[in-house]
């Protein structure tokens, strides 16, 4: 069948398809730059010389933007392409590319231009998520368009050189915000009292007080902030439909184990975080229970959905799923682990942590074999 005959069938010709191949290796390879360079500044900074931070030229510049690379950079990355694909024209997918060549940037020290790309980014990100609203009016919808703009703000005031305590509330709320949407669209298949919902909207909108309080007074801002994180936690257990799809099997099961571990996480996070503002010494538990407690243990539950919609790559469920997310919550009880040798076992459950991460892309890497192997080539040409 040649190309003509091809796009006459409506299947993609092979141009088409080199072509969506090609973007796909950009893409990814970007997320995949970003979540290295990421994980390894975040092993430099406890002293974990994983890989050896002497033979990379650039590791000063890595180190100062661990976070930015995590956030923004993979993150980012990541989000930005689900919601190109949902919006399903070529220059959503702008908004993805501009936050993974910011990160390389970034690590490849040329910080002001990562900043600025960052920026852009996030602008593309808000126009995207304007047009989704358009489409769909709908509070799950809206709340996304918020979460668009608190990027939008945490990237204007990294890149004017503000500090983390201004800077890091903001790039939370964007992925809070995205996930309490995901988990609001969902609710809709829940009956819930109208009291909840409006308590839903208080909690983030105080959320987003405390982002903004947190530049000009980071003791305040920081209290109202971690509590507003601690009582979403406690909403989304008393209400999110994982309560019930816990008791389900399969794939559901999964989703709802990861879920619920991560409204865990986040709860510890709102506690840590307002301890923090405090002055307590709560700040990498606050940090690092809200980014890989609460965070990445929502990307793994929603891994085995997403990968197939933006990825086109399908993954065959099994118990294994279940083993990086074990995994990922001991090395966190490892790294907040209290005592004379706190620093010793927070540079071991750093270590932990990435490999829990490493765990779970050859989980992932493994599924899409298992199922590629499952159902033979006629399957894998289902995804090109």
């Amino acid at each position: 069948m040649n190309a003509l005959q091809a796009t006459a069938r409506g299947l993609p010709g092979p141009s088409a398809s080199r072509t969506r191949k090609l973007a796909r290796a950009v893409f990814g390879g970007l997320a995949v730059l970003s979540l290295l360079m990421g994980v390894a500044g975040g092993l430099w900074r406890l002293g974990v010389a994983v890989p050896d931070p002497r033979v990379f030229p650039w590791t000063g510049p890595v180190l100062l933007a661990h976070a930015a690379l995590m956030i923004c950079g993979f993150l980012g990355t990541v989000i930005g392409l689900e919601r190109a694909v949902a919006l399903r024209h070529p220059a959503a997918f702008a908004a993805p590319l501009a936050s993974g060549a910011g990160a390389w940037c970034l690590a490849f020290g040329h910080p002001a231009a990562g900043a600025w790309l960052g920026v852009a980014a996030a602008a593309c990100f808000l126009a995207v998520n304007a047009v989704l609203v358009r489409r769909q009016w709908a509070a799950h919808t809206l709340l996304l368009l918020v979460s668009a703009g608190a990027w939008l703000v945490g990237n204007l005031l990294f890149a004017l050189g503000h500090g983390g305590h201004a800077v890091l509330p903001w790039w939370f709320a964007f992925l809070v915000l995205t996930i309490a949407a995901e988990r609001l669209e969902m609710a809709r298949l829940m009956r819930r009292r109208p009291a909840a919902s409006a308590a839903l909207h208080a909690l983030l909108s105080l959320l987003l007080l405390g982002a903004a309080w947190s530049g000009a007074a980071p003791r305040t801002g920081g209290l109202v902030y971690g509590a507003a994180l601690a009582l979403l936690a406690a909403w989304l257990l008393a209400f999110d439909i994982a309560r019930r799809t816990v008791f389900s099997q399969g794939l559901a099961r999964y989703m709802a184990v990861c879920l619920l571990g991560g409204y865990g996480w986040l709860g510890i996070a709102g506690v840590a975080w307002a301890l923090t503002a405090l002055g307590w010494p709560m700040r990498d538990v606050a940090l690092h229970a809200l980014g890989l407690g609460f965070v990445v243990s929502m990307m793994m539950g929603h891994a085995p959905v997403v990968l197939p919609a933006v990825a086109r790559i399908k993954l065959a469920f099994g118990p294994a799923f279940y083993l990086p997310l074990a995994a990922l919550h001991l090395s966190l009880l490892v790294r907040f682990m209290p005592g004379t040798a706190g620093e010793t076992l927070r540079a071991a459950g750093a270590a932990l942590n990435a490999a829990s991460l490493a765990f779970f892309a050859a989980t992932m890497a493994g599924a899409a074999l298992a199922w590629r192997l499952r159902h033979g080539a006629a399957g894998a040409r289902e995804l090109t």
